[in-house]
């Protein structure tokens, strides 16, 4: 294994940047910021108030060469004096964001550095990093989506595969938050004025949990249920959340149609429905381009990449919804993430910051 320095991921780890740690995900923002301008990166900053700071580090654009768009994530799902620090030993990094990502960013980072000291200068290779990704993207979504229209290729820098497979399929989800209105009657003297919000709930939950085709791989689960105020009274109010999953295209829409459609047909008279929340992320399906992108890229590291698909989400699928050919796990391989016992393999980082450096020699011809 080739030595590296893991002393700026040490630095990176030690800055707490939990998703609702503004000033600590806009820290660890500030410490990528001065190592991105000593590589000659130009910064576009999205700024937020209420979260941290979004980030584009932008190199000079030839525009007769293609554009690559590297995608990581400032936060983590720790929050302070939970889970913290950094450790190691001979063949394991351990500590919050080892694996889920700052040591993706690290990779990433490390193979920048690669590129500028053997070419001296990086062009027609951006890197943006959100702050939002461990609760859904929900803010950042829509700058990702945006800024994918101006790359012909993105890689994101999740955790590698148990054997370094990278990832060209991803489950589409969405979350909705449906609140129930009822009228309220003593269940014992006025039964029948009441207008059974609970009643509705319990028809909605099975009709919604009845959409889902496990065979073409969606899910739709509420995960959970809320409403009523006693036993000896008439529910006025009920509440559900739900999440769908999904591997296609096809039954990303059927189902977001289908439930939009179902919180209305519940079928108890005079109950109403509010109806929010919505897709997150769409589905990341294999495309043949993307598969070009596979190839291309077997041949640049000199053997063929491995592939895999995962049940969860990333920003990768929100740029392979927007179609731009993307794939996903360049980070180091590792496990435990978003447990006390997340860990990254050493071995892992020197892998892939040979294969990304590879990758980014590639990108950075005729610079």
């Amino acid at each position: 294994m080739n030595h590296i320095d893991f002393t700026d991921l040490k630095q990176a780890m030690a800055i707490n940047s939990w998703t609702k740690n503004k000033k600590g995900v806009d820290s660890y923002g500030e410490k990528m910021q001065i190592w991105m301008k000593d590589l000659g990166f130009e910064l576009d900053v999205f700024e937020r108030k209420e979260i941290g700071n979004h980030l584009l580090f932008c190199s000079p654009t030839l525009t007769d060469q293609p554009r690559l768009l590297l995608m990581g994530h400032l936060d983590t799902v720790f929050p302070p004096n939970t889970f913290e620090g950094f450790k190691e030993d001979d063949e394991w990094i351990y500590g919050p964001g080892a694996c889920d990502m700052k040591g993706g960013n690290f990779v990433a980072l490390t193979a920048l550095r690669n590129i500028k000291q053997e070419s001296g200068k990086i062009c027609n290779i951006d890197f943006l990093l959100v702050s939002d990704e461990e609760t859904g993207s929900d803010d950042s979504k829509l700058v990702t989506r945006e800024l994918a229209k101006n790359y012909q290729a993105c890689l994101d820098f999740e955790a590698a595969g148990v054997d370094h497979e990278v990832v060209n399929g991803r489950k589409g989800v969405a979350t909705y938050y449906i609140e129930l209105q009822g009228v309220a009657a003593h269940a014992g003297n006025n039964y029948l004025k009441g207008r059974d919000a609970n009643l509705a709930a319990a028809k909605l939950l099975i009709k919604l949990t009845e959409l889902s085709d496990i065979a073409a791989g969606t899910t739709v689960n509420v995960g959970k249920i809320d409403g009523g105020i006693g036993a000896n009274t008439i529910s006025p109010k009920a509440s559900l959340v739900v999440e769908a999953r999904f591997t296609q295209v096809n039954e990303q829409q059927r189902v977001l149609a289908a439930i939009e459609a179902a919180t209305e047909q519940h079928g108890v008279e005079g109950v109403t429905t509010t109806l929010g929340g919505g897709l997150q992320r769409d589905v990341m399906t294999p495309t043949p381009a993307q598969q070009q992108l596979i190839d291309l890229l077997g041949t640049v590291i000199g053997y063929p990449l491995k592939t895999e698909q995962r049940g969860g989400v990333s920003d990768a699928n929100v740029t392979a919804g927007a179609g731009v050919p993307t794939l996903d796990g360049f980070g180091p391989f590792g496990d435990g993430d978003h447990t006390e016992f997340e860990r990254a393999s050493k071995s892992s980082f020197s892998r892939r910051i040979t294969e990304v450096t590879a990758i980014l020699r590639h990108f950075n011809q005729g610079c």
